[in-house]
C-alpha cells in the first residue's frame, strides 16, 4: 500500500514557513530575500557539480526516487509474517511443491522468488545466497541515491561560498561607490543563506529519509530470508513466528496480531 508521507510536507512546509517568519520580524521584507542570481548560483552549481561527480544515469534515476520521499509503501510486517506463517503450513501438510501454487498469490516479487527457489529444490545454503546477494545490491542502489543527495548537501553550502566571492569581488570593484557596498555585500551573504538552507532543509534531510526507509525495506526482507530458509527446513510455524518477531523492534512487535494463523493441530 502506498500513501502520503506527510512528515515530509510537514517538514518542509513548516521549515520554509518558519524561515519566512523569521525574516519578516526581523527585516520586515521578504521580498529582499528573493534573489534570482543567488538561486542560479546555488542550484545551478549544485546540479552541475552532481554531473561532474556522478554517471549522468545514475544521477537521473535519482531524481526519479524523490517521490519515494514523499509517499510511504507500507510494508506491514503482520502481514509478511502471516504469509509466511501460512506458507510454512502449506509446506507442512501437502509438501514444499505445493508452495508453488500458493506462491501465485503472492505480490512481493523477493518472497515470491525465495518461494520459487524452494519449490526448485535449491539447496538451502544457495536460497541463503542468491537472496543475500540480491539483498546487498539492493541496498548498493539505494546507498547510492542517498550519496548524491548527501554530495549535494555538500555541494550547495559550497557554491553559496562561491556567490559570496563572487558578491564579494563585485563590491571591492565597486568600493569607490560608497552607496553600493550594501547592496552588494546583501548580495553576497545571501548566497551563502541559499546554499545552507538548500543542503540542511531539502539534500542532506531527503538524503536521510531514503537511508530511513532503505533500512526499513532491508530488516523486512531479511526477514523474509529467514521465514523462507525456516520454512524450507520444515520448522513448526509456531517456532517460525516467534523467530521472526525477533527482527521487529518492541513497539512494532505490540502492533501485531496476537492471533496469526497456525499450523493446526
Amino acid at each position: 500500500m502506498i500513501n502520503l508521507d506527510l512528515a515530509t510536507l510537514i517538514g518542509l512546509i513548516s521549515g520554509f514557513l518558519f524561515i519566512i517568519i523569521g525574516v519578516s520580524t526581523g527585516s520586515g521584507n521578504v521580498m529582499s530575500f528573493l534573489h534570482p542570481a543567488s538561486i542560479l548560483i546555488v542550484l545551478g552549481g549544485t546540479i552541475a557539480a552532481t554531473f561532474v561527480s556522478f554517471p549522468i544515469k545514475k544521477v537521473l534515476s535519482t531524481f526519479k526516487v524523490v517521490k519515494n520521499v514523499f509517499v510511504n509503501k507500507t510494508f506491514s510486517p503482520n502481514e509478511i509474517i502471516q504469509q509466511i506463517i501460512r506458507l510454512a503450513n502449506v509446506a507442512r501438510k501437502e509438501g514444499l511443491l505445493a508452495l508453488e501454487e500458493a506462491a501465485e498469490d503472492i505480490d512481493d516479487e523477493f518472497l515470491k522468488k525465495g518461494i520459487l527457489l524452494i519449490v526448485d529444490g535449491t539447496d538451502p545454503e544457495l536460497v541463503r545466497n542468491i537472496l543475500e546477494t540480491e539483498l546487498a545490491f539492493l541496498e548498493e542502489r539505494h546507498s547510492q541515491g542517498q550519496g548524491i543527495f548527501e554530495a549535494m548537501g555538500t555541494y550547495s553550502p559550497a557554491f553559496g561560498m562561491i556567490g559570496t566571492l563572487i558578491g564579494l569581488i563585485s563590491m571591492l570593484r565597486d568600493i569607490s561607490d560608497t552607496s553600493s557596498i550594501g547592496p552588494n555585500m546583501s548580495t553576497a551573504l545571501i548566497t551563502t543563506f541559499y546554499g545552507t538552507l538548500f543542503a540542511n532543509l531539502i539534500f542532506l534531510p531527503i538524503s536521510n529519509k531514503l537511508k530511513g526507509k532503505s533500512k526499513e525495506e532491508i530488516i523486512l526482507k531479511e526477514l523474509m530470508v529467514e521465514g523462507l530458509l525456516s520454512i524450507q527446513a520444515g520448522e513448526n510455524p509456531r517456532i517460525i513466528e516467534e523467530k521472526l518477531k525477533t527482527f521487529l523492534a518492541p513497539d512494532v512487535r505490540k502492533t501485531l496480531n496476537n492471533e496469526p494463523e497456525r499450523e493446526e493441530a
